[in-house]
Parts: structure tokens; C-alpha cells; sequence
């Protein structure tokens, strides 16, 4: 598999990680912009990083993540500067909450807003959407603008099974992850974690135990991406487990 990783604070200091990673890998790298995205893209130099996605994320009061409930004026702003480039939509409810209130007469426009630019985008999109992908909660991440079938739109579907933050049984997750490959083949990416604490600061660390479980079933289920949360959290232990899995 290829094991890939997130970094929502590309500092100096946590991109130093990448010099520790000795197999083929992808970042998937938060940025505010598409300038200061390409500026931090110019300063990794490493030949095992395949491939280097922009992950736009927005001010707190804008919503932070991307949803038909984000203020339109910054989905618009991300979507105007973004041509072509590979670009991770971090589908997930705005993190300042009110949002969900003041935006709400905006949603269906806003819903319409997001489906046409899937639609129109001529780059790669990969997305990052709540866990499950099945059954009547997948029906409503899609109905709240916040899934996207690869059989729709052509993107990257990645769930984020963060079993550190949620105790997820291993035949739950084995299903799950059964039934996305089943649907979308190698458009279907499961995000692991957490290695390091995120914009909540406060998500529980997992364990390697935990990691090694989770990147097990994975590889049992034909999954040929993983996305670990995050790049920051990675240490020698980590390393070990995931030098087992990783595609050389």
C-alpha cells in the first residue's frame, strides 16, 4: 500500500519528518491559499514523496473545513484560485458551530455550488469524509454535502476511520472498508489516526498496537491507500509498523 500522510501545520519543524521516510509516500498538506500551498510545495525536496496535494482550509469564522455550510465567499475564493492541481476537500461541518445557524438559508445553493465544481474540476480531488461509508449515515453525509461517490463525481473517496478517537470494532471497520473498495476499487482510501493532535487539540494519541490493527485490515481488504493523521506524530515506533505495510 502506499502510506501517505496529512500535515495540518506544515512548519519547518514537522515537514523534518519527511527525512525519516524510507518508502514511497503522498502529503496531502494544508495551506489558506494556492500561493502559500505552492510555497511550502518548493521547499520538499524527497524523492519518496510521489505526490504533494493542496489542502485548503479556511478561517475559523469561514467554516475551516469545506461544507454547503461554509460561507459562500470562501468556497468561492478556493475554487476561483484552484486550476487543476491535486486538491483535498476536507468534508466536515464548520468547526465554529453557528455557522450551521447563519449559513443555513445558503445550504441548497451552496450544496449546488460544491456538486458543480466536482463536476467541472479537470484536476485530481480527493476527499475526506466522516466515517462510515455504508448504510443510512453514508446516505446523509451525501445528502449534507459532505460525501461524494467516485462513481459520480471521479474523485478519491478517503473515510476518516480515526479509531484512536473512536473505538471502532474490527469487524465494523473491516466491513466498511470491504464495502468501499467494493464500490469505488482504488477510489476508495481510508485516513488513520491519530498520530498527532489537530485543530480540536484535544483527540486522543494512538497506540501502535492500534496503528499496526488498522493497517492490517486495510491491507487485508485490498485498500491500495492510506492517509495517516498526522506527519508531526511520527516517531521510530510508528516508523516500525508502518515500514511493514508501505510500499517500498
Amino acid at each position: 500500500m502506499i502510506i501517505s500522510f496529512f500535515e495540518e501545520y506544515p512548519t519547518k519543524e514537522n515537514l523534518e519528518k519527511i527525512k525519516e521516510i524510507k518508502f514511497q509516500t503522498k502529503l496531502y498538506i494544508a495551506a489558506s491559499s494556492i500561493d502559500e500551498f505552492n510555497k511550502i510545495k518548493s521547499q520538499i525536496k524527497n524523492k519518496k514523496v510521489k505526490e504533494i496535494i493542496y489542502w485548503p482550509i479556511l478561517k475559523i469564522e469561514e467554516g475551516y473545513w469545506l461544507s454547503p455550510f461554509s460561507k459562500r465567499s470562501a468556497l468561492q475564493r478556493i475554487m476561483n484560485e484552484t486550476k487543476n492541481v491535486s486538491l483535498l476537500w476536507d468534508a466536515e461541518l464548520p468547526r465554529k458551530r453557528s455557522l450551521l445557524i447563519t449559513q443555513l438559508p445558503y445550504f441548497f445553493k451552496n450544496k449546488r455550488l460544491i456538486n458543480d465544481f466536482f463536476k467541472n474540476y479537470k484536476g485530481t480531488i480527493y476527499t475526506a469524509e466522516y466515517f462510515p461509508e455504508k448504510g443510512i449515515f453514508g446516505r446523509l453525509l451525501e445528502y449534507l454535502g459532505l460525501s461524494f461517490s467516485p462513481n459520480k463525481y471521479g474523485n478519491y473517496q478517503g473515510k476518516m476511520v480515526y479509531s484512536s478517537v473512536h473505538d471502532f470494532n474490527e469487524k465494523f471497520i473491516k466491513a466498511q472498508m470491504q464495502c468501499g473498495v467494493q464500490k469505488y476499487d482504488n477510489k476508495f482510501i481510508i485516513g488513520l489516526g491519530v498520530l498527532a493532535t489537530g485543530i480540536n487539540e484535544n483527540e486522543p494519541i494512538m497506540s501502535k498496537e492500534r496503528l499496526e490493527r488498522d493497517l492490517k485490515l486495510a491491507k487485508e481488504s485490498g485498500l491500495k491507500e492510506v492517509i495517516i493523521f498526522r506527519l508531526a506524530g511520527l516517531n521510530k515506533g510508528y516508523l516500525k509498523v508502518i515500514s511493514k505495510y508501505a510500499q517500498k
